[in-house]
């Protein structure tokens, strides 16, 4: 597992429809070392911070190998890498096998896996296209944030490392699928009691899950 490339980008003013929309999903990689600290990599922001950034969306991961998979979904569209506004363009960390809570290391910084990505119609402004939101959510190709533990410094290039794995092993696309389910049946209402046991969760996601479990009647 490793860091295929590092990236950062300032809040920018863009037209959607009309309207001026301001957006830090804009990234280019970087070269060289790059400070990560609690909230966020050196030289990057986010543009709505009631949304977007805070400490348990301090990095967002996405897979090199998903840019395959868009290719043949959207032919003839340039893919340029952190297009989908990832900070670090990962290999080998998929959503099937990366787990709430998780922790690893890259460079000399430490994170633990908090949630999946749900995407704004901001990604809709990066693409130029409406339906990219609903396509994003329903490919199940989310990426996953994290939370920084321990500040340091990363590159492309640097190993992934697990140094800990979530005992309770709720992976990233079972909370995707949780969310978006219309009903719980018995495994789902099992796997949202197991999510509310993971620390790295959210509070706003465990809040959703203890609604969804209120009203589930099982």
């Amino acid at each position: 597992m490793k860091v295929i490339s590092v990236n950062a980008g300032l809040p920018r003013e863009v037209t959607w429809h009309g309207i001026n929309v301001t957006t830090g999903i804009f990234k280019q990689p970087v070269e060289g070392r790059v400070a990560l600290r609690k909230l966020n990599l050196d030289g990057d922001r986010q543009a709505d911070l009631s949304v977007h950034g805070g400490e348990y969306k301090a990095v967002y991961c996405y897979a090199i190998s998903h840019y395959d998979y868009w290719k043949r979904e959207l032919p003839g569209r340039e893919l340029p890498i952190a297009i989908f506004g990832e900070n670090f363009t990962t290999e080998g960390l998929l959503e099937d096998s990366v787990h709430i809570g998780d922790q690893f290391s890259v460079g000399s910084a430490e994170m633990v896996v908090t949630q999946p990505r749900l995407p704004c119609y901001k990604l809709g402004v990066r693409f130029q296209a409406d339906d990219m939101v609903k396509r994003f959510l329903a490919s199940g190709r989310t990426g996953f944030y994290l939370a920084v533990n321990r500040e340091g410094e990363v590159g492309a290039g640097d190993d992934i490392k697990k140094i800990a794995q979530e005992p309770n092993l709720v992976p990233i696309s079972e909370i995707t699928r949780l969310y978006i389910a219309k009903r719980y049946g018995p495994s789902d209402v099992a796997s949202a009691r197991r999510a509310l046991k993971v620390t790295a969760l959210p509070e706003s996601w465990k809040e959703y899950f203890r609604e969804r479990l209120r009203t589930a009647n099982l």
